[in-house]
């Protein structure tokens, strides 16, 4: 599983960085949920993660991801997060952790918890670990 964990967070890597939302949607279920924030409506299936991902990437460019190592059970996956991109042209940093249920090798449910900081900023010593 952790292989598979691996490469589902390289091609949201590649989604998220060149922001291309057909690639994003491709990585989860037909039935998926995303949730992005706890206490907002998650996203439904592959169209309603098509849909945030082309809405929440418009104005992102020079997007860096990295994920830490992903602590991994049975079919589930939690991991941290560190992403570095301009917004409208202002660097922000978000860091933040995913959630994940997988089906096979395709994301099930996701729920995301994350936290905004002005500039690029480095992830402190042992971050990821």
């Amino acid at each position: 599983m952790r292989s598979t964990v691996d490469r589902w967070l390289e091609a949201y890597r590649v989604a998220w960085e060149t922001r291309d939302a057909d690639a994003a949607a491709a990585l989860f279920t037909a039935d998926a949920q995303y949730r992005e924030q706890p206490y907002q409506e998650a996203f439904d299936g592959r169209q309603g993660v098509h849909d945030y991902w082309t809405k929440v990437t418009a104005t992102q460019s020079d997007i860096r991801f990295r994920s830490g190592t992903p602590i991994v059970d049975g079919d589930r996956a939690a991991v941290e997060w560190w992403v570095t991109l301009k917004n409208d042209g202002f660097e922000v940093t978000l860091a933040g952790e995913f959630y994940l249920v997988f089906e096979g090798e395709l994301v099930r449910e996701l729920r995301e918890y994350w936290h905004f900081g002005e500039g690029a900023l480095v992830p402190p010593a042992g971050w990821g670990e």
